[in-house]
């Protein structure tokens, strides 16, 4: 049996097998499997669990199968089994030692209780699950750094197409700018209907939107390329037509003051613009986190030690992704650096609100 690193507290890492893992739970005396885990395909997310030794060493006392999108900064307990406080203590464990910057945990079978006894905070249920999804009724959150992020609710898009328009919804609610019953699929797709390039939202367009939704509200554009953007993958008439409703979003944009801002948007001034209470819609590609390369948007609104705290709109339900991953997601700068560095000339997409 493989084993990992050995922390102060005893506990091993195997990587989860779907064929496998029952046996060896068995084996070690654990013999609940949760269904789940083997109801949906979870190798992307580098599924392991995480064990307790007993006494003898041989005999498991705890597991719990971990997850965690790749790219980023936190460990995710789908389930533990056996003597639960001992399986989420020793995910901590595995999470210090690998100096991430959170722990989060579905509440499947977890109650409030042993969540909060671990040190978990409870996180406010979605408003809505992206397209697709189904996670659990519960979630919580335990932060291994200092600092508090404040929590946006969390609005899971109902479409593949509607990313944008829900992270500035959801960055004015977080801002208070928008009541919380006004988060809806209504006001979903009419912001989207306003923004769209058809069916993406781009830059420009989207910070237009935003401003003529809300005119009090400051909107900077972020867009180091003066070429229409996210047409690539269209043929030439396509493109075209597209063309020309960028060139109108930009002529609409120095008529209502919003402006376009030429230079390369920095990671450190990511952090300094949440710093000052602003939001950052931030344009990047799911390559690294979902494992396909398509454009999308994720608000950036925390900020921890080393790395962003993003909201992504977009759980992959087929890999096991859930809200839980989604919401309060913290990601490296150097990862969410390269993620938002878009092909094909590497040009970079956002839209700040103040």
């Amino acid at each position: 049996m493989p084993s990992s690193r050995q922390a102060p507290m005893r506990y091993v890492v195997v990587p989860f097998e779907r064929a496998s893992t029952p046996l060896l739970l068995r084996r070690h005396g654990l013999h609940e499997v949760p269904e789940r885990w083997h109801a949906v395909d979870r190798s992307a997310h580098a599924p392991v669990l995480v064990a307790v030794p007993g006494e003898d060493g041989e005999q498991w006392i705890a597991a719990a199968l971990v997850t965690a999108r790749p790219g980023t900064a936190y460990l995710k307990i789908v389930d533990a089994v056996g003597d639960v406080p001992a399986a989420a203590a020793a995910v901590i464990a595995h999470a210090r030692e690998q100096r991430l910057a959170q722990v989060k945990w579905e509440g499947w079978t977890a109650s409030p209780e042993e969540a909060a006894a671990a040190g978990f905070t409870a996180l406010d249920p979605p408003l809505a699950q992206s397209d697709g999804a189904s996670g659990p009724p519960a979630g919580y959150v335990r932060w291994l750094g200092g600092g508090v992020v404040e929590r946006p609710p969390y609005y899971g898009q109902s479409t593949h197409f509607t990313c944008g328009a829900v992270t500035a919804l959801v960055a004015q609610t977080h801002a208070g700018i928008l009541v919380g019953e006004d988060l809806d699929r209504q006001a979903e797709l009419t912001l989207w209907r306003e923004a769209t390039n058809f069916p993406a939202c781009e830059p420009v367009g989207l910070g237009v939107a935003v401003r003529r939704r809300w005119p009090s509200s400051h909107v900077t554009v972020h867009l180091d390329t003066d070429r229409p953007v996210l047409l690539d993958h269209l043929d030439e008439k396509e493109q075209d037509w597209r063309a020309v409703l960028q060139r109108s979003s930009r002529a609409h944009a120095d008529r209502i003051g919003v402006s376009v801002d030429p230079r390369r948007l920095a990671l450190p001034t990511v952090r300094d613009l949440i710093g000052r209470g602003q939001h950052v819609l931030l344009l990047l590609s799911l390559a690294e986190m979902q494992g396909f390369d398509v454009p999308h948007w994720v608000l950036c609104h925390g900020a921890v030690e080393g790395a962003v705290v993003i909201d992504d709109p977009w759980a992959q339900a087929a890999a096991g992704d859930t809200w839980v991953d989604a919401h309060l997601l913290p990601v490296p700068e150097a990862r969410l650096d390269a993620m938002s560095t878009m092909a094909s000339d590497g040009f970079r997409g956002a839209v700040s609100i103040g």
